[in-house]
């Protein structure tokens, strides 16, 4: 079976960072705005403490920061530095939303109703660039106004007192609709769907069978094979440990969320 190295390392690593950092900071954020839930005194007790917990969620955000950074420092070495800006922004190897996102959308809702084909697709979807600029927005909001909250001293000194109260309505709303979206969308498109439950291995393992490959990115695959280039992306198959591995860590995540999203349903209904 021939597989295709889709992810390279750096990615791989950089969303597991993503990810654990995520889960940190819900579970040690949350149980503050869910403090009326018996659940919450529960998870604290877990962390040591309030004490702790607010390490634990700082040390988090400092992760989140960093990584941001990175990958931001990344991309502007790559375009700049790599590409030389000779780089096609709305190209199919762009992050950056076009116009076939939108037709892709339009066609998705269409198949989902069964009044027309699944869209052909390229190598990103227009779900995944919704997911990787929603970091941003999100590092942004909750990072900005967590900065806020962790220094009020420093910035008391130039915002007046009620920008502390919009920080705090910001970082908590915003977090929670983070966490609901990454727990019920994110998880459903890339783990959930018919084609890939219970688990997607891909951002794992950075490796696809070159038939999975075929049938769901067919304009790359198609795009690849003229230009003779098929060779450069084809690579050994994961061994059982390293995929071992990847379910263990991958359900351990997926687990954690699903948890996490049930003790936050449980905040906002029924306490």
């Amino acid at each position: 079976m021939t597989f295709i190295r889709r992810f390279h390392p750096i990615h791989m690593l950089l969303h597991a960072v993503v990810a654990l950092s995520f889960l940190g900071l819900v579970a040690s954020g949350m149980p503050l705005k869910y403090s009326q839930a018996p659940w919450a005194e529960w998870l604290m007790r877990l962390f040591g403490g309030f004490r702790n917990a607010g390490l634990v969620h700082r040390a988090c955000a400092v992760v989140t920061f960093g990584y941001f950074v990175s990958h931001l420092s990344y991309v502007i070495y790559d375009v700049a530095v790599v590409r030389r800006f000779r780089f096609n922004f709305l190209g199919p190897d762009s992050m950056v939303p076009n116009l076939k996102d939108l037709k892709d959308l339009y066609d998705n809702l269409k198949w989902f109703f069964g009044m027309g084909p699944r869209p052909v697709l390229d190598r990103w979807t227009y779900w995944e660039k919704f997911d990787y600029w929603a970091v941003f927005w999100g590092v942004g909001m909750i990072g900005v106004s967590g900065l806020v909250l962790w220094f009020p001293v420093f910035f008391g000194r130039f915002l007046p007192g009620w920008a502390f109260n919009i920080a705090t309505v910001i970082h908590s709303d915003e977090a929670l609709l983070a966490a609901g979206f990454i727990f019920t969308i994110h998880f459903f498109n890339t783990h959930m769907r018919p084609e890939k439950f219970p688990m997607d291995t891909v951002i794992f393992t950075g490796k696809i069978t070159q038939e999975e490959f075929r049938h769901e990115r067919p304009l790359e695959y198609q795009r690849i094979v003229e230009s003779s280039r098929l060779g450069d992306y084809e690579t050994s198959p994961p061994t059982e440990a390293y995929l071992l591995a990847s379910g263990l860590f991958g359900f351990t995540i997926l687990g954690i969320g699903f948890v996490l999203l049930g003790l936050i349903i449980a905040g906002q209904f029924l306490y």
